[in-house]
């Protein structure tokens, strides 16, 4: 009786060219299982896909909901930006993937797993990491690690095999979307000195091309999770994907990116991420109007810890599940509303509310009103500055020491041979 592998499967060229491969060269029947995390794409054709090129089974399960509120609002809530640019648009949505690549497996009685990520990539250490989690005696197979294609040798490969693919030699991207964003790689976009070219770009206009009016939009926040555009309440999935065509047919969120990868090396990245890099945006504006100094300062620090453990796989760590309670702990207060400006490529914070502020105008103001008592700095400064001017006396006293003794040693040597 034939064994059978569970393949997270996209329908792209990798994941079909491996459904073949796997039944040629392992033998095995193959069970694909597609995640709609927001890709906008034609899941059910590609799911017909899978079957039309021999797998035993396929499933499509909508998890759009779950990686919403599971994945990227936690991530939002921490200001996730791996290298301070990337918002882990793929990096969040390996781990839930891979759950429900594992669950599949062991409610049929599966002897592997499989997933279509290279030997050199991120997504590799993400899946192979999250499926040792979730089972470390299950088998991981990956097909890329294995085979010796090129991407275009793997297109002439599925040719050969009869594998339908949506790219082709002329246009040869490797795509990865979700609610989150988008991710372009591959052929023009391999040389950094090589802009970009228009068809690489699906989210987002061209800034120049984008509407001669700015756009001010509103973003409300209910303790660190945005709930509203412009007073209106929507559900995370229609909210986060509304603000992707709002932002970005403003030419908002493009990012392109040398990036330090797990393994080692540079690549270069593009994304599209209208919506994530807005929101990530207002959320930290609303964070500096209403957390206290230190509090602030600290979390800032934990969010580059945060994302690059995600960005790294770890996603089902003790690390990062210690961050996410600290991180929530914080957002108690992180409510209110923050406006935005959108023109031609920019954005910008142009306003900022909270009933939780910290911002006081009687405070911070220095015209009439101003309610700061100004005599109590003085004696502030002295008690705030005591041990570093404690610390400077004593450093004057010892290098006068020292140059004192320096200069009897000088003396004594004059008149000697």
């Amino acid at each position: 009786m034939k064994k059978t592998v569970v393949l997270s499967y996209s329908g792209g060229l990798d994941t079909s060219c491996a459904i073949r491969w796997l039944q040629e060269t392992y033998q095995m029947n193959v069970v694909a299982v597609m995640v709609d995390v927001g890709q906008n794409e034609d899941l059910p054709a590609a799911k017909q896909k899978a079957l039309d090129l021999g797998a035993l089974e396929a499933y499509l399960l909508d998890r759009r909901q779950e990686f919403a509120e599971q994945y990227v609002f936690p991530a939002l809530q921490a200001n996730a930006l791996y290298e301070g640019v990337y918002p882990l648009v793929s990096a969040l949505s390996r781990p839930l993937i891979a759950r429900e690549v594992m669950q599949v497996a062991e409610r049929i009685g599966a002897a592997a797993v499989a997933h279509g990520c290279t030997g050199k990539g991120n997504d590799q250490v993400r899946f192979d990491l999250s499926f040792q989690v979730l089972n470390p005696t299950m088998q991981v197979i990956a097909p890329i690690r294995e085979w010796s294609f090129s991407r275009l040798e793997l297109l002439d490969y599925a040719k050969e095999k009869g594998v339908p693919v949506p790219v082709t030699r002329k246009s040869p991207y490797s795509i990865d979307a979700n609610l989150w964003g988008r991710s372009i790689e591959s052929g023009v976009l391999e040389d950094p000195m090589t802009e970009p070219p228009a068809d690489a770009f699906s989210l987002t206009v061209d800034p120049g091309q984008a509407p001669d009016e700015p756009r001010y939009l509103e973003i409300g926040f209910e303790q660190g999770i945005p709930v509203s555009i412009d007073g209106e309440r929507l559900f995370p999935v229609e909210l986060i994907a509304s603000l992707n065509q709002i932002v970005g047919g403003h030419g908002v969120g493009r990012i392109d990116h040398i990036e330090s990868r797990l393994v080692g090396i540079k690549s270069r990245e593009v994304y599209e991420a209208p919506a994530a890099l807005f929101l990530i945006t207002a959320h930290q504006a609303l964070e500096a109007l209403t957390l206290p100094r230190e509090l602030l300062h600290l979390k800032r620090s934990l969010e580059m810890d945060f994302a690059r453990c995600v960005y790294f796989g770890l996603w089902f760590s003790p690390m990062v599940e210690a961050i996410c309670r600290f991180v929530e702990a914080t957002q108690e207060h992180v409510s209110g509303t923050v406006r935005l400006k959108l023109f031609k490529g920019g954005m910008r914070v142009v306003g900022k509310w909270s009933e939780r502020a910290l911002y006081q105008k009687d405070l911070a103001t220095y015209g009439e009103g101003d309610a700061f008592d100004h005599k109590a700095a003085e004696g502030f400064i002295r008690l705030y500055g005591l041990e570093t001017m404690l610390y400077a006396g004593q450093r004057r006293k010892h290098e006068g020491m020292e140059s004192t003794l320096q200069q009897k040693k000088g003396n004594s040597l004059i008149g000697t041979v």
